[in-house]
């Protein structure tokens, strides 16, 4: 297992924790924080892993932070114009 996979790991234990706190925001601060924090994981396991085992990282991490993966599909719809 490569350092890149280890460091995705952590994130996603990382992210489960910070799911379980109590929050007053909705955890949207702590999904900022985690969204900036995974983006370059995600580019590292692409750069070590390969493009599978990238886009295997990107679902788990948009599996867990999926309200913002839902705004964010909102907006791009309504854009879009539809």
């Amino acid at each position: 297992m490569t350092w890149s996979l280890i460091a995705a790991c952590l994130w996603l234990l990382i992210a489960n924790i910070a799911a379980i706190l109590p929050s007053k925001d909705n955890h949207w601060s702590r999904a900022y924080v985690l969204i900036a924090l995974g983006v370059p994981i995600v580019g590292w396991v692409w750069w070590q892993a390969g493009i599978w085992w990238a886009l295997g990282v990107l679902v788990a991490g948009g599996w867990l932070l999926k309200w913002p993966v839902i705004h964010a599909w909102r907006w791009v719809r309504g854009k879009l114009g539809r």
